[in-house]
C-alpha cells in the first residue's frame, strides 16, 4: 500500500508565505484566478510547493477562508471590549478589503459545497457575537429592544455596508451618502459623536 503524500508542515513559514499570497490574489483578481502557478508567482515561490503544502487548491481556498474567519472573530470579540462598540463594528463591517473577500468567498460558495458550508459556520458565529454586542449597546442605552431587535439590526448593519462597498466597486453611489448619513446619525444617537484622535482600543482590520 502507498504511503501517503507528504504535506508541509502547517506552522512552516513557506506555507504562511503561499496563504498569503493567495489572500492578495483573491483581493487582486478574484477567487477565478487562484491557481497554483498564480498564487506560486504571487509568493515569489515554485509552483510545486503550492502542492507540497496543500493537496488542491479547494484546501487552499479553504485554508485562506478559515485563516481570516478566525482573525475577523478575534477582532469583533476586542469590539465589544471598546468604549463605542458600535462604532467601532460599523468601521469593521465597512472596511472595504474585508468586504471585498468576503464577497468573493460567498460567489465562490455558490459552486463549491465545502466552501458554503465554512461560510455558513462563519457567518452564523460572527452574527452571533453582532448580535450580542448589541443587545448589550442597547441594554446601556434603555431601547426598547421589541422595537429595535438586535437580530435585525446587526443584518441591516451588514446589509447596508456590503451593498455600499459592493456598489462602489461597480461604479454605482446613489443613495450611498444617505444611508451611510443615516447610519451616522443613529449610531451618534446611541453611542455620541465617535471619540477623535483616540483609536487605541478599536482593533483594525487586516
Amino acid at each position: 500500500m502507498a504511503s501517503p503524500r507528504r504535506i508541509g508542515a502547517p506552522d512552516a513559514k513557506n506555507r504562511t508565505v503561499l496563504l498569503d499570497a493567495a489572500e492578495q490574489l483573491i483581493l487582486d483578481q478574484g477567487y477565478a484566478a487562484v491557481t497554483s502557478r498564480k498564487v506560486a508567482e504571487y509568493a515569489g515561490l515554485k509552483p510545486q510547493l503550492v502542492h507540497y503544502y496543500f493537496r488542491s487548491m479547494d484546501e487552499l481556498l479553504l485554508e485562506v477562508f478559515r485563516r481570516r474567519a478566525e482573525h475577523g472573530l478575534e477582532l469583533q470579540q476586542q469590539l465589544m471590549r471598546t468604549r463605542q462598540p458600535l462604532h467601532a463594528l460599523w468601521e469593521f463591517s465597512t472596511d472595504p478589503a474585508g468586504a471585498r473577500i468576503t464577497m468573493e468567498f460567498i460567489a465562490l460558495a455558490n459552486h463549491n459545497p465545502a466552501i458554503r458550508a465554512e461560510v455558513a459556520l462563519y457567518a452564523e458565529r460572527f452574527r452571533d457575537i453582532q448580535i450580542e454586542t448589541l443587545e448589550k449597546v442597547l441594554g446601556t442605552a434603555d431601547i426598547d429592544p421589541g422595537r429595535f431587535p438586535p437580530g435585525a439590526l446587526a443584518v441591516l448593519m451588514t446589509s447596508v455596508s456590503r451593498v455600499v462597498i459592493l456598489e462602489q466597486a461597480l461604479g454605482v453611489s446613489g443613495g450611498h451618502a444617505e444611508a451611510l448619513e443615516l447610519v451616522r446619525r443613529e449610531l451618534e444617537r446611541v453611542e455620541g459623536a465617535p471619540a477623535q484622535n483616540d483609536t487605541s482600543d478599536t482593533p483594525q482590520a487586516t
